[in-house]
């Protein structure tokens, strides 16, 4: 039994140096995969704030030549009359429009909708004798905008309140 049992202790030693060997080559690979995440998580939060600058970029790019025209509709003031200053700003305000509707930005219905929370910020209410207005819109204050499916501003409005 004696020569059994140094056997197995034999055995057991020769085993010993192969494990430690695998573990440390395990922990060296955990080591290894650690960096490799760590690095692809830096180039990512990198590559996604790279993305947003030039999104950016974009959009003020998109909205100089519309600054470059109120600054000739304001140069415009000091010589022409007031007819003419309105109509460039009017085309100002319709090239801004554009451009916003370009980047998928749309106005919010407002007027004579039924009041929407999610769309309408109620800025007041006004009493109404007409049932049919109890409930939506009777004026808007301030334009809302959307972008796609998403709210960026809501709509200042008043709401109409039967007596």
């Amino acid at each position: 039994m004696d020569t059994e049992n140094e056997e197995i202790k034999t055995e057991e030693e020769e085993q010993k140096p192969n494990l430690e060997e695998e573990n440390e080559k395990l922990k060296d690979d955990l080591a290894r995969e650690r960096a490799d995440y760590y690095n692809y998580r830096q180039r990512t939060i990198k590559e996604r704030q790279e993305t947003r600058k030039r999104a950016q970029e974009d959009v003020i790019t998109a909205i100089l030549p519309v600054l470059d025209n109120l600054d000739r509709a304001l140069d415009a003031a000091n010589t022409e009359d007031a007819k003419n200053i309105l109509t460039g700003v009017e085309m100002v305000q319709r090239q801004f429009v554009n451009v916003l509707g370009n980047l998928g930005v749309t106005v919010i219905k407002a007027e004579g909708e039924v009041f929407d929370p999610a769309q309408h910020d109620a800025a007041g209410t006004e009493q109404v004798e007409d049932p049919e207005l109890d409930g939506k819109v009777i004026t808007q204050r301030l334009k809302g905008y959307r972008m796609n499916d998403r709210v960026l501003r809501p709509a200042q409005v008043t709401v109409g309140k039967i007596k």
